[in-house]
């Protein structure tokens, strides 16, 4: 169409059948021809990502999230024109609460009202039995605490006891050393996760401070952890209180088989200190994205704690006590439901916007549950979920970019581990939390398309314009290095280099520029680098 207009433009302004004219008419068909060419391939024939500047639109209004239904409670569409407002534009913060259960599959896309009732009354219990589980550890290890002591106490004649038992606090004493040292709650989070990036066993790291703080972990946390959740955010009351008493009570066996369950891979123990000096550790970026959370009174909030054993908060606010209170004890049941991942540093991050938006504990669990479907293997110890993510990264960057792709392998850099923080915490350390939300949601999306089977039936006729990826976090993280090639190529000279530029972007990140350079990877690459959808 183009090369036609201007060949008709030039044969009306010029004397028909001179020589002048038709060099010209040959000339703009050249010309017309390098044109279109250059416009097919910057612009895909029309067909620009849903999050370029010209096609972007607004998030999922609350109309148009209650025009979604019909009077069942169900998808008129089965959710796809749910999935691609979502994906074009993210969610208005006034319904993300009703609208994550569906994009992190808590709900599913063909679900009606009614069946979405009853699986929330069947979560809540389940989540219920959790905490109660916890509070059962917490009683077990008080009892166990109660009885050392008295055991030590009556064979306090005994030398040769007495010699063993002081061998013993020996031991405690130097165990005690690392785990302080370790986890300084004054520490920057940030620091620990870089100090991770730099020695590459981030993961490994959790296994040792379970290795050396088990002994203190039960001294500092047994008396702390006794009493019974009282706020309505929590399901223990007075009848589970008196069970787990009863259970505490009874001959070690059962004791023992509570306890037996979460020692195989790491020590419950141990995972709710580190889970608690990450909770007082949080930032305060949430507290404009949630007024009534960050509005919460001192009595509630350090019920709240005193409620989960949370300790140490005397410098906090009352919203942040709160918050981080609810941290402890979704990740503490997260912990028993997930016990071969438990919890390692960086999942605080990932569950803090979720219980920002979502007040209610039970509901916020499965989300989180969810979430941690696909996102737990970046905090398993065998590293192999991390390590593919860092390679496909790579092979991104290397089919893309041979140039900068050769100055990483010259720089012993092209595993691309100098974006590990991006992958483990989903950019949460690089985009600000409103950012980081819409990044989420976005990719939330393109994974309930895949789950539900609708992805090639809607995007297969457009299948150029924003096919969904399970991956699409990766395609950013290669995009974000992509946008700094340049840089990269005639400024650094060593992998830490690079590492401390990646850091540097926090704050300095457009999402949807990021998204729009992801999607034209996705677009050009997506062949090479996965299977086909």
């Amino acid at each position: 169409m183009l090369l036609r207009y201007l060949i008709v433009k030039f044969s009306d302004v010029l004397p028909g059948g001179s020589a002048d004219a038709k060099l010209l008419v040959s000339f703009t068909a050249v010309i017309g021809i390098v044109i279109a060419a250059a416009f097919i391939c910057n612009n895909r024939g029309h067909l620009k990502s849903p999050w370029a500047l010209s096609k972007r639109k607004k998030a999922l209004s609350t109309e148009q999230w209650r025009l979604l239904f019909t009077p069942e409670g169900k998808f008129h569409d089965g959710g796809v024109r749910f999935l691609k407002t979502v994906r074009r534009g993210g969610v208005d913060p006034g319904i993300r609460a009703e609208v994550w259960p569906f994009l992190l599959g808590v709900y599913e896309l063909n679900s009606s009202e009614e069946e979405r009732r009853k699986l929330r009354t069947k979560k809540r219990k389940e989540y219920g039995k959790l905490r109660r589980r916890c509070q059962q550890l917490i009683e077990f290890n008080n009892n166990l605490k109660v009885n050392e002591v008295s055991v030590a106490k009556k064979s306090g004649n005994d030398k040769r006891h007495n010699h063993v038992m002081g061998s013993a606090d020996s031991e405690e004493v130097c165990s005690r050393e690392s785990p302080r040292k370790e986890m300084n709650p004054s520490a920057d989070y940030s620091d620990d996760i870089s100090s991770a990036l730099l020695e590459k066993d981030a993961a490994s790291r959790t296994a040792t401070v379970a290795n050396t703080c088990k002994t203190e972990s039960v001294k500092s946390d047994s008396n702390s952890d006794s009493s019974v959740e009282r706020s309505q955010t929590f399901t223990s009351t007075e009848g589970t209180k008196k069970k787990a008493l009863e259970v505490t009570s009874k001959e070690n066996v059962s004791n023992t088989e509570i306890q037996l369950k979460f020692t195989k891979k790491e020590d419950f123990i141990t995972w709710q200190q580190i889970i608690r000096v990450d909770a007082i550790r949080a930032n305060r970026e949430w507290i404009p994205y949630s007024p009534t959370l960050a509005a919460v009174s001192n009595e509630r909030a350090r019920s709240l704690a005193e409620a989960v054993g949370l300790k140490e908060y005397d410098n906090l606010e009352p919203c942040m006590i709160f918050h981080a209170a609810r941290l402890v004890a979704l990740l503490e049941a997260y912990c028993l439901y997930d016990p071969e991942v438990g919890y390692c540093q960086g999942m605080s991050d990932l569950l803090s916007p979720i219980i920002t938006v979502i007040t209610e504990d039970h509901d916020a669990f499965w989300c989180f549950v969810r979430f941690m479907k696909k996102a737990r293997y970046n905090f398993k110890l065998d590293e192999v979920g991390i390590k593919r993510q860092l390679s496909k990264v790579s092979m991104i960057i290397k089919c893309k970019d041979s140039q900068l792709f050769h100055h990483l392998e010259m720089l012993q850099a092209d595993d691309c581990f100098f974006v590990y923080r991006m992958v483990v915490v989903l950019f949460r350390r690089e985009l600000t939390f409103e950012q980081t939300i819409c990044l989420w949601e976005v990719m939330w999306a393109d994974q309930a398309a895949i789950r539900a089977g609708i992805g090639y039936s809607v995007w297969s006729r457009i299948r150029h314009l924003a096919l969904p990826t399970e991956d699409l976090l990766l395609y950013a993280v290669a995009a974000s290095i992509l946008q700094r090639r340049k840089l990269i190529i005639e400024r650094y000279s060593s992998m830490d280099e690079i590492m401390t530029e990646c850091h540097s972007m926090a704050g300095h990140l457009d999402v949807w520029k990021l998204l729009d350079d992801a999607h034209n990877l996705v677009f050009s690459l997506r062949d090479k680098v996965e299977t086909p959808f």
